[in-house]
């Protein structure tokens, strides 16, 4: 492990370019609709616009470019609340027929100034995909909803493919990684929601290198697997701005594929995308959906096939 506030070789990447990374982009500013890839900087952008495997892909995000919340990890912008565009679920679903995605992920600020958390808006944006073709697979990365069942059940009735939502950390560094009004066991109990009340498969992500500890990383994965989830994505967490939390260390390559190997072979998850660069919408993780769910693999070959078109 790598202490300080150099960057290591391993987490070098290329700037986004190429004629499917524009045209996505465009398509994006037509329509006046927001991407987490662009709002938090994602290292990884130009790989999966550009589509290395497939028609590429972009995440989404919904009710705005800011959010209700402060998490010190995050480079969206916080407050100044606006009005939810109610063109925004066609608008959507509008662009992935254009762009031509067959696997979308959807995913939105927090919206704690709305009633229902903007759950019937998130939910409605899924519905529109799935009218324009019921073949689309939809994975929604979604917030806590401040734990309110009835939002987490309008998301469910929508019918996405897959549910997210991430824990992001351990459970004693929720505060100051994430926002105080989230907290580790609203979280979990989002996913285990999710997992008692509908046959759809969930997912969370965890950033390494906040200070965390081995020890309390297996406990996490344990109290994930207790509440159902199927599939946990691991990388590496890098500072957005001299503002934003600290990186407290930079984990080795060859750590992450260790917890790889303990959340697949010791914790039997279904599936685990575990690098410094991957990300909770990283497309190695589509690639095993897609095989899971549109292909019928088992899990053991979805796995196989998702490293070797992804290159893991």
């Amino acid at each position: 492990m790598q202490r300080g506030r150099r960057k290591p070789d391993w987490l070098k990447s290329r700037p986004p370019s190429g004629s499917r990374f524009t045209e996505i982009k465009e398509r994006l500013r037509e329509r006046d609709l927001h991407t987490v890839c662009e709002e938090a900087n994602c290292p990884n952008m130009g790989e999966c616009w550009s589509g290395r495997e497939g028609p590429g892909t972009a995440t989404f995000m919904l009710m705005g470019d800011r959010c209700s919340r402060g998490c010190n990890f995050c480079d969206v912008e916080t407050g100044g609340m606006e009005a939810l565009d109610p063109d925004e679920p066609a608008n959507v679903a509008d662009a992935v027929a254009e762009i031509g995605l067959d696997y979308v992920v959807l995913t939105s600020v927090d919206r704690d100034d709305l009633a229902d958390g903007g759950s019937a808006h998130f939910a409605e944006t899924i519905r529109e995909i799935k009218r324009r073709d019921p073949e689309i697979l939809v994975e929604t990365l979604i917030p806590d909803f401040q734990g309110d069942p009835e939002a987490i059940d309008r998301i469910i009735e929508a019918g996405p493919d897959v549910i997210a939502h991430n824990v992001e950390t351990v459970e004693r560094l929720q505060w100051p990684v994430r926002d105080r009004r989230a907290n580790y066991e609203q979280s979990l109990a989002v996913l285990d929601r999710v997992d008692r009340e509908s046959d759809v498969h969930t997912k969370t992500s965890l950033m390494l290198g906040v200070g965390e500890y081995d020890h309390e990383v297996y406990r996490t994965l344990g109290d994930l697997r207790e509440v159902g989830v199927d599939v946990v994505t691991f990388g590496q967490y890098l500072q957005p701005s001299r503002s934003h939390l600290d990186v407290f260390e930079y984990v080795h390559p060859d750590a992450f594929e260790t917890w790889r190997a303990v959340a697949e072979e010791e914790f039997d998850f279904l599936y685990c995308a575990s690098g410094p660069m991957v990300r909770s919408s990283y497309k190695a993780g589509e690639l095993f959906v897609e095989a899971l769910l549109r292909e019928g693999r088992s899990p053991a070959d979805a796995r196989r096939h998702a490293r070797a078109a992804g290159g893991d």
